[in-house]
């Protein structure tokens, strides 16, 4: 088997045991949560429910897009073109109903045309800035990886301080800010791969993968019912709105045992003899926060190991970086990051006590 089809298998593994956490996790919810997580939790499910009327049969995949876009991270997309990574970037932000702007990168986009210029004003007789389309809430980076790293290194400063240093100046981004970008596997001709700083920027890496038979059905039936390409989205938030949801997180519950359970298997991930360059610490923080988004989600104010299992592989993947002689053998950074889980002690919570 191809080392893409050893990828794309642990893909649709790693869906298939999302999708059973997600069953297993749909249990009624025997405790009220505080009022403003609860709101959160309601306004999630309501996002998502209207954005999976569009994609479709991707239920795994969206929960982690939200839970990424409620912790406040960017995410980076990576499949084959057509498999609708763009538009579930743009459904998402008309049911967030926040600012949205997709530029497309090709090799001769320049870092100016993504975050702004200063132009000469004639009638004032001066220097104005115009801004690029950097300034939105949801930016959607389509196939990232076929711009030169030049233009890549543009959205660096954006990504993790939520701000743009142009000719000295520093201009604020709008808040929110969430970047979702997309690229194609690198094997694709025409790519740039996107530097080691650039990637440690993204809080999750998702694929959404091909859909089974029986949803590309559906798909097109809605489409004949329909009767027209677009869709009708309801927006359920706004930007505040949005803003507050983000900060509700703070009330969830993470026991030290938990972050004591975060931190080893992000030291495990640089002892591993196959692994040349480990998780750097914003991995860490990356599961800290993803794993409250996750909790709400699921209906509690409380993060349980499981969190952290779920959203491992998603979070660390594109952290690590294999050693020569594993890479070429074929091992994937999955498999590592697997049996880094099985091998650490899972703790007991208080929450899990209480239950």
């Amino acid at each position: 088997m191809s080392l893409f089809g050893k990828k794309k298998e642990e893909e649709e593994k790693t869906e298939e045991a999302v999708a059973e956490t997600e069953e297993q996790s749909d249990g009624v919810q025997t405790y009220i949560m505080e009022p403003s997580l609860q709101e959160t939790h309601d306004l999630t499910h309501e996002i998502l429910g209207e954005v999976e009327q569009v994609v479709m049969g991707k239920r795994p995949v969206l929960d982690m897009c939200a839970v990424g876009i409620l912790a406040g991270g960017n995410i980076l997309f990576e499949d084959n073109p057509g498999l609708a990574k763009t538009l579930l970037s743009n459904t998402f932000a008309q049911a967030l109903g926040i600012k949205f702007k997709r530029v497309q990168f090709t090799p001769d986009l320049l870092p100016a045309d993504i975050t702004g210029i200063y132009i000469w004003n004639q009638k004032d007789q001066k220097f104005q800035f115009r801004r690029g389309p950097l300034f939105c809430n949801l930016l959607l980076a389509d196939e990232i990886n076929r711009a030169p790293p030049k233009t890549q290194a543009a959205l660096l400063e954006a990504m993790q301080e939520h701000q743009v240093t142009i000719e000295g100046d520093t201009h604020k981004l709008p808040a929110p800010f969430v970047t979702l970008a997309t690229q194609n596997p690198i094997e694709s001709e025409g790519t740039y791969p996107l530097p080691d700083a650039q990637l440690d920027r993204f809080m999750m890496k998702l694929s959404v993968g091909y859909p089974g038979r029986p949803i590309e059905r559906a798909i097109l039936m809605k489409r004949k019912q329909r009767g027209k390409d677009e869709h009708e989205i309801n927006a359920i938030t706004t930007p505040e709105k949005l803003r507050n949801m983000q900060q509700s997180l703070e009330n969830v519950q993470i026991d030290e045992g938990v972050i004591e359970y975060i931190v080893e298997i992000i030291n495990r991930t640089r002892e591993d003899p196959r692994v040349k360059v480990g998780s750097s610490p914003r991995g860490a923080q990356s599961l800290f926060k993803l794993s409250r988004a996750l909790a709400v989600l699921n209906g509690r104010d409380y993060v349980i190991p499981d969190d952290i299992k779920r959203l491992s592989i998603y979070t660390l993947r594109h952290r690590i970086i294999l050693k020569p002689e594993p890479r070429i053998k074929g091992v994937q950074t999955e498999e590592i990051i697997s049996q880094i889980l099985e091998e650490v002690e899972v703790p007991t919570t208080q929450g899990q006590l209480e239950d």
